[in-house]
């Protein structure tokens, strides 16, 4: 760091010692400026009389108030400008008091407003000019006068762009500032979304797989003495499932690698074109489900076809898990001008199971999340005599971001 590096930061570290050494700079061309003679016989000369001991007591009381100019800046103008009319009006003409009122006048300009500054600056010049030119010795047209209505303005004039300059750097940096939170925040948003429909997807996944290993695994373990070929083709169900399970699994967990991995899983998410293969899962595990379709064909958005595939996975998953063993299970895709409607019903009772209503697990509410990101609607609840229903309605045109991300990649 340089000397003067070294200096200006002691400076601002001590500010009232900065103003005590501006002071004595004051000081010092007050005292240099009394010598000037403007009337001599060649024009601008130096004159080797001494100032009035008034004089230098006036400039001396100005440069002292002037090292409170930061704690008490109007009050510092009102006593230099007073000093200033004093000497305007009883003292030497040369002596240059009016100097540390402009800079007292620059230190307002610079640390209050622009009306404030306008108000100070014009009843400042005004009366230190107008004494000068009134009450003064010399006459009113003299140049001292006219220097002090001319310096007077430039203090005011400089102290206000310097209070612009800081106003604009100020909000700069409150902008830069800003900027900078509101990218941290997306920055945790996107990744809170991202962990949410990680979490679903895996979810999703286990929760499906799992319910059939459990199923068939409890029909290996039941029939394994007595039949073991169905034993054997329950394994074998078993095996299926934790296989796909485990593709699943990989594929989900390959999205948070890098994009340019070569080992990043490509193969595309499920969607409803998967659905005979999703309800026939449910069938070899015993449960009896019945599809039926009406959406014509439909090209689905990507978000939205796996949304629609992950409902009906987690709603059979359900019924596979709480609506007992005899259920059966209905699941519609209908098209209804703008959306697609997925219906999942059961006819399984209830009693003594674990209830299915919402809060009761993170199944249902990963369903409402995700309908809930596609700007969608999903109502679930128990049917009148028994069973569960849950309905949902998917906008075949997304609009959200949020839905977009769940596209495959």
């Amino acid at each position: 760091m340089t000397p003067l590096a070294q200096a200006q930061r002691q400076l601002h570290a001590h500010p009232l010692a900065a103003d005590a050494t501006l002071a004595a700079g004051v000081l010092l061309c007050m005292l240099a400026g009394s010598f000037v003679d403007p009337h001599g016989e060649h024009g601008v000369s130096w004159s080797l009389r001494t100032p009035y001991p008034f004089s230098l007591f006036l400039m001396t009381l100005g440069a002292i108030a002037l090292i409170f100019r930061r704690s008490a800046p109007m009050r510092v103008l009102v006593v230099t400008g007073t000093l200033s009319v004093v000497e305007s009006v009883t003292g030497d003409p040369r002596a240059p008091v009016a100097m540390s009122v402009v800079v007292a006048l620059f230190t307002v300009a610079a640390t209050t407003d622009r009306a404030t500054t306008w108000r100070a600056g014009l009843i400042t010049m005004t009366v230190v000019t107008g004494a000068a030119m009134l009450a003064g010795p010399l006459p009113w047209y003299a140049q001292e006068n006219l220097g002090i209505l001319a310096w007077t303005g430039i203090g005011a004039t400089a102290g206000d762009a310097v209070r612009s300059r800081r106003a604009v750097v100020q909000a700069i940096r409150e902008r830069a500032e800003r900027a900078e939170r509101t990218r941290e925040e997306e920055a945790r948003r996107r990744v809170a979304e991202e962990r949410l429909r990680i979490a679903r997807d895996l979810h999703d996944v286990v929760a499906h797989h799992i319910a059939l290993v459990n199923v068939q695994a409890g029909v290996a373990a039941h029939v394994m003495d007595k039949r073991p070929d169905q034993a054997k083709e329950a394994l074998a169900h078993v095996r299926e499932a934790s296989r796909s399970a485990l593709n699943e699994l990989r594929a989900t967990v390959g999205l948070l690698r890098h994009s340019d991995d070569p080992e990043a899983p490509t193969e595309p998410a499920p969607g409803l074109d998967r659905l005979d293969d999703l309800a026939g899962t449910f069938r070899s595990a015993g449960l009896h489900v019945e599809v039926a379709r009406t959406d014509h064909d439909t090209k689905l958005p990507a978000g939205v076809d796996l949304a629609a595939y992950r409902i009906i996975q987690e709603a059979l998953t359900n019924v596979q898990k709480h609506a007992g063993p005899d259920a059966k299970a209905e699941v519609s895709v209908v098209r209804v001008g703008p959306n697609v409607e997925i219906t999942v019903l059961d006819n399984g009772h209830q009693e003594g199971e674990e209830p299915r209503e919402d809060g009761g697990g993170h199944g249902l509410l990963g369903m409402r999340e995700r309908v809930t990101a596609l700007r969608g609607t999903l109502t679930t609840g128990p049917r009148y005599g028994g069973g569960f229903r849950v309905h949902a309605i998917l906008p075949v045109k997304t609009r959200t971001r949020t839905a977009t991300a769940e596209d495959p990649v």
